[in-house]
């Protein structure tokens, strides 16, 4: 099987940790590690490098390399410009087709966290599995979820088919919270990571009958691969592509019947927030993150970074707020508004003097 992992975004909500020339999945925030690193450290053991690609902006091919030296040069594919995932997924999907390959594609993201990677390994060939046997089935991977979240999407499952493996109903992206408090307790609702396991020349089959101008300019790049036009082609086509999510254009128009939800254990979270980054590091509420040389009283349910040795922050009496010190930039937020720090940086990047900031 190949894997490929997506690290384009620009984590813009993770600001000012994540800043445009170093989005969140490249930061070191984890025992020195980034998530990308995380990321490929999980399924290296267990899946040949060679089947292994990253798909990224052009413009950070070179941060890839540098974190991830065991992966084939050719396996880091950049994309020329943001066109978001149905663009990015078709062109990578191309890419393996033109190469020859047949057969199962796992999708994974790089911006990911999860403790269990035993489970996550046996979703990944268990996912494989059903696909060999169904080449026209799409694997949905679903975590039980441990709270209300109403920044997540959710996948409604049915009856068990065994072996972790349950029918597909439905999903919701980032419902309201009062939804996500039925859905969670309802316990027939599960949190969307956002993994696919599916056939390659199905998932093309669908480009063809759901997106047909978009696949039509795909086939004309794949044509030019491996060729002396190939990046002049990619430039002048790719940028024309309709920027729509890979879930509008492609999934939700999947019939039902032709989907499984395996439902493993990972300890997934997706750091997506600062908050959220809090939450996957914290046993309890309560507990505060602190990271650099800071100093909390009388202080809970806080995030306390500080970026700047030279500098101490010192916090008194905070409850849900969020600090976060850099060599350039100083963040206060509350936790309840922590997903709106990315429409403050896209004030800022509308601010000639404070562009240079995001």
């Amino acid at each position: 099987m190949k894997i490929l992992i997506f690290a384009g975004g620009a984590g813009t909500r993770l600001w000012p940790l994540s800043r445009k020339n170093s989005p969140k999945q490249f930061h070191k925030l984890f025992d020195g590690k980034s998530t990308l690193q995380l990321a490929v450290e999980r399924i290296e053991k267990d899946f040949c490098v060679e089947d292994i690609y990253v798909s990224t902006n052009e413009a950070y091919v070179p941060l890839v390399m540098e974190q991830l030296p065991q992966i084939p040069h050719v396996n880091i594919v950049g994309e020329p410009e943001k066109r978001d995932l149905t663009a990015a997924i078709g062109y990578n999907f191309v890419r393996l087709r033109k190469s020859g390959y047949k057969g199962p594609v796992a999708i994974l993201w790089a911006d990911h966290l999860m403790n269990n990677v035993k489970d996550f390994i046996w979703v990944l060939k268990e996912g494989e599995q059903h696909v060999l046997k169904d080449a026209s089935k799409i694997v949905f991977v679903a975590e039980k979820p441990r709270y209300a979240e109403d920044n997540l999407g959710w996948i409604h499952v049915g009856k068990s088919i065994g072996n972790k493996a349950y029918e597909f109903l439905g999903w919701k992206y980032r419902p309201e919270l009062e939804d996500c408090k039925k859905m969670f307790a309802s316990g027939e609702w599960f949190w969307n990571p956002g993994y696919f396991i599916l056939d390659i020349d199905f998932l093309l089959s669908l480009y063809e009958k759901s997106v047909p101008e978009m696949y039509k300019a795909l086939v004309e790049i794949e044509a030019n691969v491996g060729t002396f036009k190939e990046i002049a082609t990619l430039k002048k086509i790719y940028p024309t592509l309709e920027a729509i999510h890979f879930d509008n254009a492609i999934v939700e128009k999947i019939p039902s019947e032709q989907a499984v939800v395996l439902t493993p254990t990972l300890g997934w979270s997706d750091p997506g927030t600062l908050y959220a980054f809090k939450e996957a590091l914290t046993k309890s509420e309560d507990e505060n993150l602190e990271r650099g040389l800071t100093h909390s009283y009388n202080t809970r349910d806080s995030v306390v970074i500080n970026e700047d040795g030279e500098k101490l922050v010192a916090v008194v009496g905070l409850d849900g707020m969020i600090v976060v010190n850099t060599k350039d930039a100083l963040l206060v937020v509350h936790k309840d508004k922590a997903a709106k720090v990315k429409e403050l940086v896209s004030e800022l990047a509308k601010e000639e003097s404070l562009k240079n900031y995001i």
